[in-house]
C-alpha cells in the first residue's frame, strides 16, 4: 500500500493550533487541503493564518514565491462536511471528548466515499473507542502529530482494534511522504510517547512532594546531569499544567488506576489554582519581564580532598576514576570488600560514596553519601549528592569539593531512594521494556518516538542496554522495598531481560 496520491485532497476538521499545523504540513507536501470547523468563520480565519505563515516562510527564504502561490491556491475553507466529499484523507483535530468525536465521524462516514481514510489526532482517547460507532471502522486510524506539527518530525500511527492493515500502512506511508518520521503503535493508553514518558514527570513531582529538592534543582539535575533538554517542571509549564495533568489522569484511568501511573496531588492543586504555566503567567515558575528567575540549589565552593580511594568497580560510574585522576587528586585503588557489591569511593574521612541504587544511605551502618546517575559523567556539569543522617558537615564538604574539582556544580538533596536521575531512568527503561513485551510498538519505534517526540538524550531501550537490565531491576527492587505500593515493582519484561543478561554474563 502506497502513500496517498498528491492529487487527492486532504481535509482537516478542527482548525485550532494543531489543526492549522497539520493542514500546513499536508499543504506543503503538495495536496489540496480543505479546512472545516463547526464554529462559523473559524475555517476562513484559519486559512488566513496559514497563508500568513506561508508568507513568513517566503520572507525567511524557506519557501519560494512560486511554491507559496501554488500552495495558496490549493487551500480552501469549507462551510459543511458535505464539501469534503472527494477527499482521500480526513484528519480530525477537535476537542478531546469521545462523544463529540464519535458524532463527527458518524457524519463523515455518511458524507465520504468508502475508500477515504479517516484519522484522528487524539493524544489521550482510545482510537478503537472513537471508531466504535462506525459501520466500517477498518479505515479508521490514529495519526498523532506533535505540536508544532510543521516543526516536529514524529507522527504516531495508531491502529485501533478494528483498523485494517492496509489503512494503517497507507497512513504510515503518507506521513513519511510528508517528510515526517512515522512510528507504528497499538491502541494503548498514551500510545508510545505519552505512555512511556509518564515517569519523567511523575518521579519529579513525587520528589517535590517528598521535599527532596525544589523544582529548579530537580530540573537542573535532570538537564545538566541526566542530559534531558528540559526539566519536567519547566516542560509541563510549557505544555500547560492542565494539559499534562489531563493526559496523566487519562492514562491512569485507562489503566484501571494502576499505581505506576498515579497522578500527582501537587500538580492537581496547581491546576485547581489556575497556575497553568507560561500561558497563565504562573506555574511552577513565574513568567513575565519582572518575574525572578528560579535558581537551583548549588553548593558553595569547598576544598577538594588530597586523595581518595576507589574500592572495586564503579560500573555505570567508572568514568569518575579517570576524571579524579585527571584532576590531580591522589587515587588509590583497593580491592572490594564484597566482590558482589558495586564499588565505592572512600573519602579521607572514611565516608563511602556510592552510585545511587534505589536505597537510602540511612540503611548503611556507616556514613554514606550517594551520588546520582549521569548520562555521561565527563560532560555532565552538575551532580546531585544525598548524604545519610550520619554524615557530618565537614564530611559532606569533602564530597562537594571532590566533584567541584571534577568541574561539576553540586546540588545537595535529601536522602531519598533512587535520587533524581537514577529513579527516573530506571522507570523509563522499565516502561519501555514493558511496552515492547505487550506489543505496543517495536524496540526501534519506541526509541525513535522518545528521541523525536520528547527529545530525550537517549532512547530508553538503548539506555537500558548501556546501563544493564540488572542495574535497572536492582534499582527498582530497592525502590519497591522502600515504597511497597506496586509503583516500582519491576515488570516481567524487565525481569526476563535481567535474567538473560545474568545468563550471558
Amino acid at each position: 500500500m502506497t502513500a496517498l496520491e498528491l492529487s487527492s485532497p486532504v481535509a482537516v476538521v478542527g482548525t485550532g493550533t494543531m489543526g492549522q499545523g497539520i493542514a500546513q504540513v499536508a499543504l506543503l507536501a503538495g495536496h489540496p487541503v480543505r479546512l472545516y470547523d463547526a464554529v462559523e468563520g473559524q475555517a476562513k480565519a484559519a486559512a488566513a493564518t496559514i497563508a500568513a505563515r506561508l508568507d513568513r516562510l517566503v520572507e525567511k527564504g524557506r519557501l519560494t514565491a512560486g511554491d507559496r502561490s501554488a500552495a495558496g491556491e490549493r487551500l480552501a475553507p469549507v462551510e459543511s462536511l458535505a464539501e469534503l466529499a472527494g477527499c482521500g484523507l480526513v484528519i480530525e483535530a477537535i476537542l478531546e471528548q469521545l462523544a463529540v468525536k464519535q458524532r463527527l465521524f458518524e457524519e463523515l462516514e455518511e458524507a465520504l466515499a468508502e475508500d477515504c481514510l479517516l484519522a484522528t489526532n487524539t493524544s489521550s482517547l482510545s482510537v478503537t473507542a472513537i471508531a466504535g460507532t462506525l459501520k466500517k471502522p477498518g479505515r479508521f486510524v490514529g495519526l498523532h502529530f506533535f505540536n508544532p506539527a510543521p516543526l516536529l518530525p514524529l507522527v504516531e500511527v495508531v491502529s485501533g482494534f478494528a483498523t485494517d492493515e492496509t489503512a494503517a500502512t497507507r497512513a504510515y506511508e503518507t506521513a513519511r511522504a510528508w517528510g515526517k518520521t512515522p512510528v507504528r503503535s497499538a491502541d494503548t493508553p498514551g500510545f508510545i510517547v505519552n505512555r512511556i514518558a509518564r515517569p519523567f514527570y511523575a518521579e519529579a513531582l513525587r520528589l517535590h512532594e517528598e521535599r527532596a529538592a525544589d523544582p529548579a534543582t530537580i530540573d537542573a539535575v535532570l538537564r545538566e546531569c541526566g542530559g534531558f533538554k528540559m526539566g519536567p517542571f519547566e516542560l509541563t509549564d510549557l505544555i500547560g499544567q492542565d494539559v499534562n495533568e489531563a493526559v496523566t489522569r487519562s492514562v491512569w484511568e485507562s489503566f484501571f488506576q494502576d499505581p505506576k501511573f498515579t497522578p500527582s496531588l501537587a500538580q492537581r492543586r496547581l491546576v485547581e489554582s489556575r497556575r497553568l504555566g507560561r500561558k497563565s503567567g504562573q506555574g511552577w515558575y513565574a513568567y513575565g519581564d519582572d518575574a525572578p528567575r528560579a535558581e537551583p540549589h548549588t553548593a558553595a565552593p569547598a576544598p577538594a580532598p588530597a586523595s581518595v580511594a576507589v574500592h572495586g568497580d564503579l560500573f555505570q560510574a567508572h568514568d569518575l576514576v579517570g576524571l579524579i585522576d585527571d584532576a590531580g587528586i591522589d587515587l588509590v585503588h583497593k580491592e572490594p570488600f564484597d566482590p558482589d557489591r558495586p564499588g565505592w569511593i572512600e573519602l579521607p574521612s572514611g565516608v563511602r560514596m556510592f552510585l545511587s541504587d534505589g536505597s537510602t544511605g540511612n540503611d548503611a551502618e556507616t556514613a554514606v553519601i550517594q551520588f546520582d546517575l549521569a548520562l555521561d559523567y565527563p560532560s555532565a556539569t552538575r551532580i546531585a549528592l544525598a548524604p545519610s543522617a550520619a554524615v557530618g558537615e565537614d564530611q559532606l564538604q569533602e564530597a562537594v569539593g571532590l566533584f567541584q574539582a571534577l568541574g561539576k556544580q553540586v546540588s545537595v538533596i535529601a536522602d531519598v531512594p533512587g535520587m533524581i536521575v537514577a529513579r527516573t531512568v530506571a522507570m523509563l527503561v522499565d516502561f519501555a521494556q514493558d511496552a515492547v513485551a505487550r506489543g505496543v510498538a517495536s524496540r526501534e519505534d519506541i526509541d525513535t518516538a522518545m528521541l523525536l517526540g520528547v527529545n530525550y538524550p537517549r532512547g530508553p531501550l538503548a539506555w537500558g542496554e548501556a546501563l544493564g537490565a540488572l542495574w535497572a531491576i536492582d534499582t527498582l527492587e530497592c525502590l519497591h522495598q522502600e515504597y511497597p505500593t506496586g509503583r516500582y515493582a519491576p515488570s516481567q519484561a524487565l525481569r526476563r531481560a535481567a535474567a538473560r543478561e545474568d545468563l550471558n554474563a
